[in-house]
This record gives C-alpha cells, sequence and structure tokens, in this order.
C-alpha cells in the first residue's frame, strides 16, 4: 500500500507530532508499505528518509507553546505536486484543521483521508469561530482516530461526531534496554536523584511547579538532586535556584540515548505540566525505562498512568503537594516500587508495534468506506471555496 503521511508542523523543529509521523512511518516501512511524508521544512534541514518540504514556515503562538506552519499558493502548488506524484492509496493527514499544508491537502486529496487529531484544549475562541466553516474539510475525512480521550474530547466538542482513540507510540526497546546505573544519573538511598525533562521557557512545561518544591524536598531528604534537562532560555530560574548548589543541576538538551540513561538511572521522574498536554509521550518513555513517575493529574496525564496505579499524581500546579508527593515517593519505597512494576507490565500497549496494528485498522476500514465526496461551488464565499481557489491558483 502507497501511504501519504501530512504533518502540519515543521520538522525544523521537535515536536511530538513530528517524531509521531516518522516513527508512524517507520513502522510502516518496515511492514513494507511505500511511505512519503510531506511537511513544512527549511531549505537548509537535513530531511529523514522520504520527507517532501511543503516550504518554509512560520512560527505562530498556539496552545501555550509555538507552532511553525506553512499555508499559501506556494505551499498549494507543492502539495498538489507531492499528490501528484506519490499517487497514494491512502492519505493520513495529522491535525488537518491546523492551517498549515494538512489543510490544503485536505481539500485537494482524492484518495481516502485518514485524519488524526492530536490537540487538548479546554476553550479555543479561534476554534469556536471557525469550526462551523470547517464542516465541508471534516465530511471529506473517511476515518478520524484522536490520540487520546482528551484528544477525543477536543475534536468533539469543536467538530461533532466521533473517533476512534489509539494512542501515541513509542519505541519500547530503547527505553527498557537503557542503563539504569550511568553515574551521571543515577541517585543511591542518601543521594536519590529527581529528573526534569521538557522545555524550559515553556511555563505549560511546569518547571516552576517544580522549583517552589525543591526547598521542602531538601529539607525532608538532604541529599536529593535535581537533575533538569532540556533546550530553552531560564536564566530566571536558573539564577532563583542557584542557591541550591550541587542540589541542582541543568544539563541542557540531551540526546535520545542520554534521555533514556537517565529515565532509566535516576531515582524518579516529574512530569509538572500545568495544561495543553493531550498524551504525555514522555511518561510512557519513563514507564518503559521503569523510572518511578510522578506527574500532574492532568486529565491525559492520569489517563496514562491509570489514575494513579502506574504512576503517581499531584494537583496540577502546587508545589507544596509536588513535595508531599517527591518525598513519598523517596521514603516509601515500597508503594513506588508496585507502581514501578505495573507501569512496566503494561507499557507494551504503547509500543509502535500494537499501536500501528490499531491504525492499519483503521486504514482498512477508511479503504472499505471510500466514497465519491461533492465539493462546494468554486464561487461560494466559503472557507473551502476559498482554500479551493488558492489550490486552483497554485496550479497556475
Amino acid at each position: 500500500m502507497r501511504v501519504g503521511l501530512v504533518c502540519p508542523y515543521s520538522l525544523d523543529a521537535h515536536g511530538g507530532v513530528q517524531v509521531h509521523v516518522l516513527d508512524l512511518a517507520a513502522e510502516l516501512r518496515r511492514r513494507g508499505h511505500e511511505v512519503g511524508i510531506l511537511a513544512p521544512a527549511s531549505e537548509d534541514t537535513e530531511l529523514p528518509e522520504g520527507v517532501t518540504s511543503a516550504g518554509d514556515s512560520v512560527a505562530i503562538p498556539y496552545n501555550g507553546s509555538v507552532a511553525r506552519l506553512n499555508f499559501g499558493p506556494v505551499v498549494a502548488r507543492r502539495a498538489r505536486r507531492w499528490l501528484d506524484e506519490g499517487q497514494y492509496d491512502l492519505l493520513h493527514i495529522h491535525e488537518p484543521i491546523t492551517p498549515s499544508v494538512g489543510m490544503l491537502v485536505l481539500q485537494a486529496a482524492q484518495a481516502p483521508v485518514v485524519a488524526t487529531f492530536h490537540a487538548a484544549l479546554d476553550r479555543s475562541r479561534a476554534r469556536e469561530i471557525l469550526s462551523p466553516a470547517t464542516v465541508p474539510l471534516i465530511e471529506r475525512i473517511a476515518a478520524r482516530i484522536a490520540v487520546s480521550e482528551e484528544a477525543r474530547r477536543t475534536l468533539v466538542h469543536f467538530h461533532g461526531g466521533d473517533a476512534v482513540v489509539i494512542p501515541n507510540g513509542v519505541n519500547v526497546a530503547p527505553f527498557a534496554e537503557a542503563p539504569s546505573d550511568d553515574p551521571r544519573f543515577a541517585g543511591t538511598d542518601q543521594a536519590p536523584t529527581i529528573a526534569f525533562l521538557g522545555r524550559l521557557d515553556e511555563p505549560r512545561k511546569g518547571l516552576q511547579v517544580l522549583a517552589g518544591a525543591i526547598g521542602p524536598v531538601l529539607a525532608a531528604v538532604p541529599g536529593a538532586r535535581f537533575l533538569i534537562a532540556g533546550r530553552g532560555e531560564a536564566e530566571e530560574q536558573r539564577q532563583a535556584l542557584a542557591r541550591y548548589g550541587e542540589h541542582v543541576q541543568f544539563l541542557g538538551g540531551v540526546s535520545d540515548e542520554d534521555k533514556a540513561a537517565m529515565l532509566a538511572s535516576a531515582t524518579c521522574y516529574v512530569a509538572p505540566q500545568t495544561g495543553g498536554e493531550s498524551f504525555g509521550i514522555v511518561l510512557v518513555e519513563a514507564m518503559a525505562a521503569g523510572s518511578r513517575v510522578i506527574a500532574s493529574d492532568l486529565t491525559a496525564f492520569s489517563d496514562v498512568l491509570g489514575a494513579g496505579q502506574y504512576g503517581a499524581l499531584f494537583s496540577n500546579g502546587d508545589s507544596d503537594d509536588l513535595a508531599r508527593v517527591i518525598i513519598d515517593t523517596l521514603t516509601h519505597p515500597e508503594a513506588a516500587e508496585q507502581r514501578r512494576q505495573a507501569a512496566r507490565e503494561v507499557v507494551g500497549r504503547y509500543d509502535w508495534a500494537t499501536v500501528t496494528d490499531a491504525v492499519l485498522d483503521v486504514y482498512d476500514m477508511a479503504l472499505s468506506t471510500a466514497h465519491t465526496r461533492v465539493g462546494p461551488a468554486r464561487g461560494a464565499r466559503t472557507m473551502v471555496a476559498r482554500l479551493r481557489g488558492v489550490l486552483d491558483g497554485g496550479e497556475r
């Protein structure tokens, strides 16, 4: 089968959706399918196998982060060319209602379309306003996937209909096989290590929440060390935490190998994100690595952690409660060990081998139910008609 995957976010930046698309493509190829990928990327970006650039992107604040998207006649032209050259049996568009290349591909698509929805939003004025105009686009989708119940709730709220919930995939083996005694990250009973991983300059990643918990933890466990990994400027936090000396270590960005070793070796891993999370890939990675996981009680995180069966939860945004849970995890290892063992027994459900089986089932459904759809009149003043105009202009 020839499958065309479309990612709306630029490959110039690291992100969960980009990783998801690339990993799914790799697993599909491993099974013998031909896969092409279309995504925004700058000219000097080294593109992975089978990726076609849809052109440069523009940074737009979105959902507490920054999304790099692209749109317009030039992008439409590239999308048309990619579709014509690929002759795909099926298209799989991620976040198809995001104003980026995926929306243009959806409008131009002739093959059956599967769409995956990743976002989890409590409210969005822009989506509320635009959702009626996106109905004709949504109707072009043969089958819909949501990566979590939160992503499904967001989809149903803003666009109606329903979706099959298939979680994000993770390559479990590299984390399960990572060394658990790396001296850079490993803790001891007297000097346990607490790891954090996330972009430092995105408030929703929760570094400020963890920072507020460090003092109380050190008061109860004086030998504890906090390992803070991630890219981004956080000079204010660095200065504020300098008073803890060697108890707080900023690691900067880490490689995939070092990330796995840190998660496997640290005494526990903390995910203090405050919102905007639809799933929690790093929780699954930490579970696979055998870490004792602590996370804020966001619905998406609670779902991954089985409402506390596979990791400890604390009240979102509450540094004092986070400190309490960290101290409890460090001083009551029996309960923490039970959660860790339970997590390792269930984490296989997120492995790409299992997730891809479910995705292929949806592909089969889309191919079996595909039918011809009627497009809007070219002169209509609807969003879809205007998009059609962009596409037609792109052909000239």
